[in-house]
């Protein structure tokens, strides 16, 4: 089974609509998004808690890495550079923090808020290499704006 985007952004903004709690939501798409694809093997946030590190929040699956710091891996390129990372292969990007040795491909994309702070990447791993294509991360990106784009 493979995403339904437009199906999945019309059911997270119902659920989210009146929400302000950015880790209500973070947990609500987490879900959503983990139950809708079966190349999803992590699905969750790292959330910003200080200059240059990330700390876990609402995720599903095995256990994920609790700390990381913005100049490691998958997750820290994208909150450091503020671009969303494709990898086809893990092993292959420099700097890989191996948190699930299952993880063959990954897909991560900063977070913003309504005043443009970086507040969290959303990190999807899968178990398939080259997983992910520009579809997924133009997708997830405008769900990803919609969502915490309105809130300030």
């Amino acid at each position: 089974m493979r995403a339904d985007y437009p199906r999945l952004a019309k059911v997270i903004a119902s659920l989210t609509k009146d929400e302000t709690d950015e880790v209500a939501i973070m947990a609500t798409m987490a879900c959503e998004l983990h139950h809708s694809d079966d190349r999803f093997s992590w699905t969750g946030f790292y959330r910003v808690v200080s200059d240059g590190l990330l700390k876990v929040g609402p995720y599903q699956g095995g256990h994920g890495c609790l700390v990381i710091p913005f100049s490691r891996g998958v997750c820290g390129a994208a909150a450091r550079t503020g671009e969303t990372q494709l990898v086809d292969d893990v092993d292959a990007f420099p700097g890989h923090i191996a948190c699930s040795s299952a993880t063959r491909s990954e897909i991560v994309l900063p977070v913003w808020n309504g005043r443009g702070d970086l507040i969290a990447v959303l990190d999807i791993d899968s178990e398939e290499p080259e997983a992910f294509t520009q579809i997924d991360a133009d997708a997830l990106r405008t769900i990803l704006d919609a969502t915490f784009g309105r809130l300030y």
